[in-house]
């Protein structure tokens, strides 16, 4: 039996993911990293984007927002501001969210603590709309 590793992706609000997995690969702000078995010990930030984990023949998607990844030993835990997996994600709805937050933007035009939410909320939709249809 190969090697394997425990991953786990959490939010604040719930445990998303937990299973025995060979691989995880996800995306740090410094490019994609991949994760195997007796990896060196790490803490990282992630960028939004695609996170795979890879048991077997098996691979699940999952869209994160961003958050930080930390390995030890044979664990990986992604701390994710937000994360859901592919199968789950519902495209259109993400696509409204994004066209809401870009015309939400439109009518502010400038900075502020609103206009930053607005621009989390797009970058989300945005990388969920990419991650369910990709996959």
């Amino acid at each position: 039996m190969a090697r394997t590793l425990i991953a786990e992706i959490v939010t604040p609000e719930k445990i998303v993911y937990t299973n025995e997995v060979e691989m995880v690969v996800a995306p740090t702000i410094e490019g994609e990293i991949g994760i195997l078995p007796l990896h060196a010990p790490l803490v990282g930030a992630l960028k939004g984007g695609e996170v795979r984990v890879k048991d077997g023949d098996l691979v699940e998607w999952f869209a994160v927002s961003g958050g930080y990844i930390q390995v030890h030993e044979d664990r990986v835990i992604i701390l994710a501001d937000d994360a859901e997996i592919a199968s789950q994600i519902d495209v259109e709805r993400a696509r409204q969210a994004k066209a809401l937050a870009e015309s939400r933007l439109a009518e502010l035009g400038g900075e502020g603590e609103e206009v930053d939410a607005l621009e989390r909320d797009l970058r989300w939709a945005e990388v969920r709309i990419a991650v369910g249809t990709a996959h």
